[in-house]
């Protein structure tokens, strides 16, 4: 379903209409027939698409070969794991040269699968704990870019990422929070790791919780660089080494490509590492493609017209793109249907003391305050606007594929600008005679709301929100800002109002353990905290910590039921749209499956050719 009881004012029924009439003889439209020409039009552009979602067929084996074209929206600005921690795009730089996980879970059969390691959890009810035993594969390595030098990779790298890396207090990496549970008396208990030989480490948890697998799944990076390091530099110095000048060709690989080249400004180049552990059963070495060239396109309109010009072979359609690809001619890429997205873009206002001063925080801190916002933000706009048709609000608080996802379970504070209106006034909040919004010691209400530059989809979804809000008397301020400013923002300096962002889905209840819970370092609003600043946090704290040890599904349900309602009515933030998700990609690769529960493993790709 894609539209529901769509609200349209007049003025945009207006354009509506001019829009349609410019390419119609006809004199005049009814709402409900505008309505049903954009369900055909949306028809004949799904009907120009393919859906070919993952885990319905296995991959074929295939043939080494070809180069991968694509772009990245941000140069890397560095090459350390840890400083890389809280910046997504330069973790996915590195992450192709980290060995992966411990376990993989398969969102299809909902199962976990040995990756790096097996694993065997053996549960001590009488003593109400549990240990997962991993045992590493015997084919891990350290390789470096050519050369025949190899560094077995050991329980020994395992045990000090978790110890001294992700375990680390002074670092404050975003898994630190994950490695404690609260026990049953309210004190902290700390999963611990002990090494049981080369390649078996076991996981010792002092209580039994609800999904072991998730608690301690980690992947971790090579011990001989970063040990020597923290050792003679300490937790500051260790994150100084392999800065943005680092000759990439250095770094070593445990995963499966190598960096071989970064241009700043203009591109990185991977190939393939040929001791990567992955193999399909004919024993080829896993990915196929021998060569990635990511060109940096800060701009996502350049990296559409490189996909139009055949530059690149693959482009995550946005929804203002889909007609012109599905429409042209003669083409040589396939456009995958995706399905809706899981996540959701969100938006966030600061109640953080630390960094935010009056009366900002006296605003924000008052739920009818976020409340109001979330009834200016028309998600059914946005849907229109910025996605075509293509979408739906965003409403739940779980993603649909999570085993405690509720249907029943939403925001209520869907847009309705007179309710807006009335929230704010319980709280002072009134319109003088110019309509102009002010508080009770006659303050104007305005504000900034920052998000990526990067990302025209979120500077259009804050324009929207800006435009709603200036309806009733409320002035945003639109602030598009470097992403990594951004992150320095939320981490350190705390000195932003608002923010449009995503922190993905909410896949796992459990999931989220840096921002859920109150002491969490990504605790959006107001992190770190050493006890919770309000009652209704302390409810979440409590509800997060329950659930995450209640193994009964009937009983979970009944927690998670409860975490998710005070969420939704509470709003530290609150979510805008799932948008459809369509790919395209270039016709010569096979093995291509896609969906937005498994994405496009394009280390599976294959050329036609070299079959």
């Amino acid at each position: 379903m894609i539209h529901k009881a769509v609200r349209v004012s007049f003025m945009a029924l207006g354009i509506l209409f001019l829009t349609l009439m410019s390419c119609s003889n006809d004199e005049e439209m009814t709402l409900e027939e505008a309505q049903t020409r954009k369900e055909e039009n949306q028809e004949g552009l799904l009907a120009g698409t393919v859906k070919k979602p993952g885990g319905v067929e296995k991959f074929a084996p295939g043939k080494s070969g070809g180069t991968w074209y694509t772009t990245i929206t941000n140069d890397p600005k560095t090459f350390n794991l840890l400083a890389a921690d809280s910046d997504q795009s330069a973790s996915a730089i590195l992450g192709g040269l980290l060995p992966g996980y411990l376990a993989d879970y398969d969102p299809y059969t909902r199962e976990w699968m040995p990756e790096t390691a097996s694993f065997e959890i053996v549960v001590h009810e009488e003593e109400d704990s549990l240990d997962v035993i991993f045992t590493l594969r015997d084919d891990l390595y350290w390789s470096f870019y050519n050369s025949d030098e190899k560094v077995k990779i050991t329980a020994d790298d395992v045990v000090f990422w978790y110890d001294e890396i992700n375990g680390n207090e002074d670092l404050q990496l975003t898994s630190y929070n994950g490695q404690f549970l609260t026990m049953p008396d309210g004190s902290k208990g700390r999963v611990s790791v002990k090494k049981l030989d080369d390649r078996r480490v076991a996981f010792h948890f002092p209580r039994i919780v609800a999904n072991p697998i998730l608690s301690c799944n980690m992947t971790y990076g090579p011990k001989f660089i970063y040990e020597p390091a923290l050792r003679e530099l300490g937790t500051e110095g260790i994150k100084d080494i392999l800065t943005i000048d680092t000759d990439v060709k250095t770094l070593p690989s445990g995963g499966p490509h190598f960096l071989v080249e970064y241009t700043p400004g203009v591109r990185l180049v991977y190939e393939k590492n040929s001791d990567y552990w992955d193999k399909d059963e004919q024993g080829t070495t896993i990915p196929y493609i021998e060569k990635t060239i990511a060109k940096v396109v800060p701009d996502m309109n350049t990296s559409y017209l490189l996909f139009k010009n055949g530059e690149t072979d693959s482009f995550s359609i946005r929804a203002e793109d889909l007609e012109e690809l599905v429409s042209a001619q003669n083409t040589d890429y396939t456009i995958y249907d995706g399905g809706p997205s899981m996540g959701a873009d969100l938006i966030s206002f600061n109640q953080n003391p630390s960094g935010l001063s009056e009366p900002y925080l006296s605003w924000f801190t008052k739920k009818e305050f976020r409340q109001a916002m979330s009834s200016l933000t028309n998600r059914e706009r946005m849907v229109k606007q910025i996605y075509r048709g293509l979408g739906e609000p965003a409403l739940h608080h779980y993603a649909q594929a999570n085993p405690f996802y509720d249907d029943s379970i939403s925001n209520v504070y869907t847009y309705n600008p007179d309710k807006a209106i009335e929230l704010l006034a319980s709280m002072g909040i009134t319109q003088d005679d110019q309509g102009i919004m002010h508080d009770s010691e006659g303050r104007r209400v305005e504000f900034d709301i920052i998000t990526n530059s990067d990302n025209n989809i979120r500077i259009d979804s804050a324009n929207i929100f800006a435009d709603e809000c200036a309806k009733v008397g409320i002035k945003v301020n639109v602030t598009p800002l470097d992403f990594q400013k951004i992150i320095e923002m939320l981490t350190s300096t705390y000195d932003w109002h608002a923010i449009l962002i995503s922190l993905g889905s909410n896949y796992w209840p459990t999931g989220g353990s840096n921002v859920w819970p109150s002491d969490g370092n990504l605790h959006l609003w107001n992190p770190l905290q050493e006890s919770p600043a309000t009652s209704w946090e302390a409810r979440i704290d409590s509800l997060y910590n329950e659930g995450s040890y209640t193994p009964d599904e009937e009983e979970a349900k009944v927690i998670w039921n409860e975490f998710q309602s005070i969420l939704l009515e509470e709003l530290p933030l609150f979510y805008l749209v799932h948008s459809e998700a369509f790919l395209a990609l270039r016709d010569k690769w096979d093995n291509a499956y896609f969906d937005t529960l498994g994405g496009l493993d394009t280390n599976r790709l294959f050329l036609k050719e070299a079959e």
